[in-house]
């Protein structure tokens, strides 16, 4: 469908006024969401202790009207004494909170002090993460030293609103040739890949984040799952 005809020329410039004023407007609340979740860590943030732990759901019980939000990350002293981060997933009644813990929960105990940091789990963003591995929680994982990002964002944000998003389908090219003829892929869509071991899955998506990176100067993220 054609929005100009359906809208007229006035209500679609008027849209797209409303898409450079919200394009601007994002981009100073998300420098104001990253600089007020790197000051949280420094603020008094509430405690609590370990009531349960079966596997990856830790129950955290906290004091009367002082429960953490909803995706908020807590954080506990792991076996090893290093930092096991929880995020909150659901609120169970009796200032009791249900967690998943981001690692191994080897070690906990009930009564234990956990931490809440006042914030979703964070992850540094920037051309300072390129060729890096990280972990779930942004720590580096592939001894190459710290990252100095300068900025870090949060791992949870809203979805692009309508008018931000392409009404009309667009093919991805990959370089492909028996995909982009054969079974071609949308742009923005998901993919899914599916068979045995030794067909060539891997081989797929390592052919697929070079041709991106060479052909369309994009950015390409793997993520290992499972």
């Amino acid at each position: 469908m054609n929005f100009t005809r359906v809208l007229g020329k006035s209500s679609v410039n008027a849209i797209r006024v409303q898409k450079a004023n919200a394009r601007m407007l994002g981009r100073a609340a998300g420098a104001q969401a990253s600089m007020a979740v790197r000051s949280y860590a420094t603020e008094p943030a509430s405690a609590g202790q370990i009531r349960s732990v079966i596997g990856a759901v830790v129950d955290v019980q906290f004091e009367q009207d002082n429960l953490p939000a909803i995706l908020n990350a807590l954080e506990v002293k792991d076996h090893s004494g290093g930092r096991l981060v929880l995020e909150v997933s659901q609120h169970l009644g009796e200032n009791t909170v249900r967690t998943i813990a981001m690692d191994g929960t080897e070690g906990l105990v009930r009564g234990q002090k956990v931490v809440d940091t006042g914030a979703p789990i964070t992850i540094p963003v920037g051309k300072e993460v390129l060729g890096r591995i990280i972990n779930v929680i942004g720590e580096p994982i592939d001894e190459r030293g710290p990252i100095d990002a300068k900025t870090h964002r949060p791992i949870h944000a809203e979805a692009p609103e309508f008018v931000d998003q392409s009404p009309t389908p667009e093919i991805l090219e990959t370089g492909i040739k028996v995909v982009d003829l054969l079974a071609p892929y949308a742009r923005g869509g998901k993919i899914g890949l599916f068979g045995g071991a030794g067909v060539g899955k891997t081989v797929l998506i390592q052919e697929l984040i070079n041709n991106i990176a060479k052909a369309h100067g994009g950015y390409s993220i793997f993520c290992g799952v499972g």
